[in-house]
């Protein structure tokens, strides 16, 4: 059964640095895509970063030049640098993969979400 595990999260004053990972795991074939998004209180969920197969990335706006996605395919983990955070970061952080089971289904998966604390 597919896993999709988050650590990295945690509380860190406005400027401070955090890395998020997320590490998939259990009967998986092939991975599409693996994302972070994220869900603040009172707000809808969004994307954060996203990065494809083939080493396509995408950045929402709010965090471009201050966030990086990178992955290790060998170990089917992506991770998420965050740098010079913001209060307004602050939000439960996903990890999302699109991705093939070895039983043939693509479907689409979420870790159990970490928080992250921007706060003085």
């Amino acid at each position: 059964q597919v896993q999709l595990v988050e650590s990295g999260g945690g509380l860190v004053q406005p400027g401070g640095s955090l890395r998020l990972s997320c590490a998939a795991s259990g009967g998986i074939r092939s991975i599409y895509v693996m994302a972070w998004y994220r869900q603040a209180p009172g707000k809808e969920r969004e994307l954060v970063a996203r990065i494809l197969s083939g080493g396509g990335i995408t950045y929402a706006d709010s965090v471009k030049g201050r966030f990086t996605i990178s992955r290790d395919s060998a170990k089917n983990t992506v991770y998420l640098q965050m740098n010079s955070l913001k209060p307004e970061d602050t939000a439960v952080y996903y990890c999302n993969s699109d991705l093939r089971t070895v039983s043939g289904q693509t479907s689409k998966y979420w870790g159990q979400g970490t928080q992250v604390t921007v706060s003085s």
